[in-house]
């Protein structure tokens, strides 16, 4: 929150930003403008007028300044933000993804897991554009976090890919590789590698209770998928069916009208 020594040099800046393109605004509205943008940070606000001022071919509005410092708070795009949930849907690779994109994909899921990706595509991105509205009208920064995937082989080159792009800490990155180094191999994580593996290993009694509930939800999702399936083709025949007898309707209404003739 800026204070009220800052409001007031935000509100000169803004005076002065319209008047480079042509534009005369009052200290009253200059500084109406400065108290809404006053909960952003000082930096993003005068990199977003510095936009305004290159690209800006009519007047300096609020919604302009706002719709800058929101393009820079980091947060991807609708179609980044899909790809990245679909990357990480099946929990094999470890991903990189903001809360909103977390939140997203738990709203779209339900879609997802009956094999719609289209429906799960427009769930998505429906919930996403409200998580990042709302996250945005609260001035919320953007939080990245690593989801770990399955595959322990690639987790370090897309921890550091993520350090790389600068959506975790240099500092974050080394304190999960170091994490990843030094988990111990539990009984319990041998018994989960021998159902990955098909090698014998003997589980807790909790974890066996936990591997036949996976099993059971793995038999039941597939069979969710090939019922949705069957449903799907039975639907196409149906509808075929219904076009080769509209067809065929067709044909004999012209033929009637040719003897007719």
């Amino acid at each position: 929150m800026l204070s009220y020594d800052e409001i007031a040099q935000l509100a000169g800046a803004i005076c002065a930003t319209a008047e480079t393109l042509g534009q005369t605004l009052s200290a009253g509205a200059a500084q109406l403008i400065a108290e809404d943008l006053a909960e952003h940070s000082a930096a993003d606000i005068r990199q977003a007028l510095q936009s305004c001022r290159r690209e800006l071919t009519s007047k300096l509005t609020l919604a302009a300044v706002l719709s800058r410092i929101q393009a820079a708070d980091g947060r991807p795009g609708r179609d980044e933000a899909w790809a990245i949930a679909l990357t990480s849907s099946d929990e094999f690779d470890t991903v990189a993804m903001t809360d909103e994109i977390q939140l997203a994909l738990n709203a779209a899921r339900p879609v997802l897991d009956l094999g719609d990706k289209i429906g799960a595509r427009m769930a998505f991105i429906s919930a996403y554009d409200r998580f990042v509205t709302e996250a945005r009208t609260h001035a919320l920064a953007v939080n990245w976090h690593i989801s770990l995937g399955f595959d322990a082989g690639h987790r370090v080159a897309a921890i550091n890919k993520a350090a790389e792009l600068q959506r975790i800490s240099q500092e974050r990155a080394r304190l999960l590789i170091a994490d990843m180094s030094h988990e111990p191999v539990t009984e319990d994580g041998r018994a989960i590698a021998g159902l990955l593996t098909r090698t014998v290993a003997g589980p807790s009694a909790n974890v066996a209770q936990k591997i036949r509930e996976l099993k059971q939800a793995m038999y039941l999702q597939n069979t969710k998928r090939k019922l949705v399936e069957a449903h799907r083709r039975r639907r196409e025949r149906r509808d075929l069916n219904e076009r080769v007898i509209k067809h065929m309707a067709a044909i004999e209404e012209l033929r009637k009208r040719s003897a007719t003739a």
